[in-house]
Formats: C-alpha cells, structure tokens, sequence
C-alpha cells in the first residue's frame, strides 16, 4: 500500500513548490502593505462614529451626515483593499481625495465649527490621506513592468 500520509516536512520537496509558490504571488498581488487595510478601516470607523464621540449631534447636523457618509465610504474602501487588491488598489487615488475633502469640509459643510470639530476633521483627513498615499505608492510598485 502506498504511503499517502502527509509528514510535516519540508515543503521545498513538494514537487509543485515552484506552480505553489507563483500562484501564491499572483494570489497577493504583491501588495507590499497588507498592513494598511486594518488601519484604513479604523480611521474610517473612527470618521464615522466622531460625531457621537465628540459629542457634536446637535450642533453639526450636517457635519454629523457627512462624517457618517465619508467613514462609511473610506471603511468601504478598506474592505474593498483587503478583499479584491489587485482591483481596488487604483482605487488609493480616491481615498486621497476623500482625506482632502475631510480636512475643508468642516468650512464648506458646516455651520461656523469649533475648534474641536476642526481638528478632528483635519486629523482623519491627514490619516487618510497619508493612507491612501501609501496604497497609491504600492499600486504603482507592484504594476508589473513590461
């Protein structure tokens, strides 16, 4: 009978290591910073919850919807990088732009905001921005040369 039995051995003997290993490459797009995806998530979770943390409901209507819209957005985005990279990474362009947006919208969406809402907005538009800066990079180191 013969030994179908799997050892947990070296796996360079397998005789598929090289079709293994090139289809795992492909798998991961050769994303660079998988890393970035959980903390684009959580500034977006974080963009989208601001309103009830600082406590600014009330006085922000309008900027309460908008941060809600936009964290959704960027957590949308995150998810997106994590589960389809090799399409979404273009994508990094737009999260870009939505941490510019975050940072003068409070002027342009809102009604005469405090210093508090000011900084938070500008401190999730510089993370994202900062973010979607590092995705963008990756998407264009692993574009693969012709």
């Amino acid at each position: 009978m013969a030994n179908v039995s799997h050892s947990r051995g070296d796996m360079s003997t397998h005789p598929d290591v090289s079709e293994m290993r090139t289809r795992y490459d492909r798998m991961l797009g050769g994303r660079d910073v998988a890393l970035v995806d959980g903390p684009v998530f959580l500034v977006g979770l974080y963009c989208a919850v601001s309103p009830w943390i600082l406590h600014y409901t009330v006085s922000q209507p309008a900027l309460m919807t908008h941060n809600l819209i936009v964290g959704i957005a960027i957590g949308l985005l995150a998810l997106g990088f994590t589960a389809a990279p090799a399409r979404m990474y273009g994508l990094s362009w737009a999260m870009c732009a939505l941490g510019i947006w975050m940072v003068v919208a409070p002027w342009i969406v809102g009604d005469s905001p405090d210093a508090g809402v000011i900084v938070n907005n500008i401190i999730i538009g510089a993370l994202a921005l900062i973010l979607g800066l590092l995705c963008a990079g990756t998407a264009a180191k692993s574009v693969p040369k012709a």
